[in-house]
Order: structure tokens, then C-alpha cells, then sequence
């Protein structure tokens, strides 16, 4: 994804891919850049260009949670909603591969629903595709062992870097997972004794 006009909803109107590019701000981020806090006001959303964010959730106690990604032509329906509603952030948004993002502030989010509808089609996609990604996460939570949710993050980092050689700590890992860092690293290790991953420095490769 290296413009707007690939966006399957924005194919038919040109007219809108241009009002998204003169009305956002263009920004360029790092790896591990924070984009949005938890707590803070919703002045505009983020349509990512190229790369990826994470979107990750914290408990009253500390915990974090990772609910999902947001790749390259997406947007965080969690922002749109909240900026909707005047509300501040339940969540946090970091860079996790290095991105281009356009930042469109809530004043046109609003307007623009009311003059095309391929972004409110746009919008809609995008709540159905979290919906499900977040109901996911509960069913994982309340029947999956930490070994699977573990195997399947591993897997989802795999395929979002197109690389079987993932860079992580298991302290990342357990805050993703919303576990314990010793956990996260005694199953790796049982996963590098079945032969399903090599543990290296800071880093995972699956095999």
C-alpha cells in the first residue's frame, strides 16, 4: 500500500482520495513510536500508508493486552469512535514496523461520512474486521492455553514482517499476551525443544 487510491472503497471516487490528502498531516514514525495514549483526546484519526501499529489495551492493575494490528491502508475504528463521540482514548497505538500515516482531523472524519459514501463503506469494513478480530481475542482469552495464543501471535508477527525471523523480547511477548515474562519464556523453550522455533538474542525465528 503506497497511496489511497488502492484502497478497495476509494477506487471509485478520486474525488475523496484527494480531499484525504489536503486535509490530513502527513508524519513518518519509528519502530516503538507511541502515536496515541490511553486517556488522551481524539483530535483526528490515523490512516496508515505503509507500515504497522499495534493496538494495545491496560487494566487498572498494569496489565496490557495486545487487540489487534493495524496494517498499511486501515485505520483505528477505536479512535474514529471515540473521537466520534468527544470521548478521550481507551487505548494505545505504537508503531510496530516503521510507518507512514496521514492524521484526519474528527471536523472532516464527521463531514466527509456526509458527503461520501465510500468512507462511511470504508468505516463500516473496518468495524466489522475489529469486531471480529476483537472477538477472537475473548475466545482465545477464555478457552485458548497461553502455548497457543503464544504460537499464533508468533505467526501473526510472522506474516505482517514477511519474515520467518521475528525481533522481540519475551518481556514484549508477555505484555502482548497479557502474561507473565517467565511463562512466555518456558514456553518458548518448550516450543525450541519440539523443533517449532530457534531462540536467538532478542529474537525468534520460526521454523
Amino acid at each position: 500500500m503506497e497511496n489511497l487510491e488502492q484502497i478497495e472503497e476509494f477506487k471509485s471516487s478520486p474525488e475523496l482520495v484527494a480531499k484525504l490528502y489536503a486535509n490530513s498531516i502527513h508524519k513518518k514514525y519509528e519502530a516503538g513510536k507511541v502515536i496515541l495514549n490511553e486517556n488522551a483526546h481524539i483530535r483526528s484519526i490515523p490512516i496508515v500508508i505503509k507500515g504497522t501499529l499495534k493496538v494495545i489495551r491496560t487494566e487498572d492493575d498494569g496489565r496490557e493486552i495486545l487487540l489487534y494490528y493495524i496494517k498499511a491502508g486501515e485505520s483505528c475504528i477505536m479512535s474514529f469512535l471515540g473521537g466520534l463521540h468527544q470521548e478521550t482514548s481507551k487505548v494505545r497505538a505504537e508503531v510496530e514496523e516503521e510507518a507512514d500515516i496521514l492524521f484526519l482531523p474528527m471536523d472532516k472524519v464527521s463531514l466527509f461520512i456526509k458527503e461520501y459514501p465510500q468512507w462511511l463503506d470504508y468505516i463500516f469494513r473496518l468495524y466489522h474486521k475489529r469486531f471480529e478480530e476483537l472477538l477472537e481475542i475473548v475466545n482465545a482469552i477464555a478457552f485458548k492455553k497461553v502455548d497457543d495464543r503464544l504460537l499464533s501471535l508468533l505467526k501473526k508477527k510472522s506474516e505482517l514482517t514477511q519474515s520467518r525471523i521475528i525481533s522481540i523480547t519475551h518481556e514484549q511477548l508477555a505484555t502482548e499476551l497479557g502474561t507473565a515474562r517467565v511463562v512466555v519464556s518456558r514456553l518458548l523453550k518448550q516450543l525450541e525443544e519440539n523443533g517449532v522455533v530457534q531462540l536467538g538474542r532478542n529474537r525468534i525465528t520460526i521454523m
